[in-house]
């Protein structure tokens, strides 16, 4: 339980370093917009066009009779607007951070820089086309393991009082853990631990990653939250690592750094 409470404030310690840096806050959300746009778009294509859809996917309901025809096509174009959605909230992060590589990256590098007793920053020292191709292949393995998950939590969602009590939590924590590892990676793969330790690193700590991620999973399901929580769940992922790896800290994390000081003097 205290590693639940701890997660859940390295979350609120994300936020409030970027409320600190306004600068970084800022460019953090450029990503998160550029998704939402994105996602908005299709699923608006989705609801304009996919009824067109479904009426050409499913030729052998040409010659049913009315109301069945109409019931059925709109059934399917009902579920797949849906699984749309679905598919929307569970690649959402992972397609935000995709696009938002160099944008996190030198986020999660200041957090770093703010936060070391030194003042520096591990680097991968991969070129950036390299670290592209490494985040988007980890993310769809992400991805697939989440699918994988959201299938079998369907499947258990028919079991009677389980599937309408027990199941729809595991669920929060599932998606918890898989955001979070998303957001780990941005520091860990600059550190050079590659998808299987950061998923073994993850597990030997279960309770203080679905302390950060199962609440952020939840304040997601709000609209347009992710967009503006995203830059600190980032700052606040990369502190975590840190802990994860044994890493020093500075004390006093939470002052304002050398270039707000210096704004507040020229004020």
């Amino acid at each position: 339980m205290r590693d639940l409470g701890a997660g859940f404030h390295y979350l609120l310690k994300g936020q409030r370093w970027v409320a600190r840096h306004g600068k970084q806050y800022g460019f953090g959300l450029i990503p998160g917009l550029i998704t939402l746009v994105l996602y908005a778009a299709a699923l608006v294509a989705l609801a304009t066009w996919g009824g067109d859809a479904v009426s050409w996917s499913t030729p052998f309901a040409d010659d049913w009779s009315s109301p069945w025809q109409g019931l059925f096509r709109g059934f399917l174009t009902v579920v797949l607007f849906a699984l749309a959605l679905l598919l929307a909230v569970l690649t959402f992060t992972a397609v935000t951070l995709l696009i938002g590589q160099p944008f996190y990256e030198n986020l999660s590098e200041k957090v770093d820089r703010d936060v070391s007793p030194d003042g520096t920053a591990p680097e991968s020292g991969l070129p950036l086309w390299r670290e592209l191709w490494i985040s988007a292949r980890d993310s769809l393995r992400i991805v697939v393991r989440a699918l994988l998950w959201a299938v079998l939590l369907f499947a258990l969602g028919f079991v009677p009082v389980v599937g309408q009590t027990v199941v729809p939590v595991m669920g929060f924590f599932v998606t918890g853990f898989f955001l979070t590892e998303e957001l780990t990676a941005v520091a860990l793969q600059r550190r050079g631990v590659d998808l299987r330790a950061r998923l073994t690193l993850l597990r030997s700590r279960k309770t203080l990653i679905w302390g950060f991620g199962t609440p952020l999973g939840l304040s997601f399901l709000v609209p347009f939250v992710a967009v503006f929580l995203m830059p600190g769940a980032v700052a606040g992922a990369t502190l975590m690592a840190r802990e994860l790896l044994g890493e020093e800290t500075r004390e006093g994390d939470d002052e304002p750094d050398g270039e707000a000081v210096q704004g507040a003097l020229g004020a």
